[in-house]
């Protein structure tokens, strides 16, 4: 998974009635555009995310 800083990073829900969350991705900290990044979410939390398979970059 690579991304770059203004792509969204889109989490599905993994169970029954969750949401799915997403968020602009504002640091990217791995190399060569890997993980973790550094995720505003729509909501307004801001955190640390290593993403699994549940979730997609979208590119900007």
């Amino acid at each position: 998974m690579n991304a770059t800083v203004g792509d969204r990073l889109l989490v599905h829900g993994n169970t029954v009635g969750e949401r799915d969350r997403g968020g602009v991705i504002m640091e990217v900290q791995g190399p060569e555009g890997g993980p973790p990044y550094m995720v505003r979410f729509d909501d307004g939390h801001t955190g640390l995310v290593f993403p699994g398979p549940d979730a997609v970059v979208v590119p900007k």
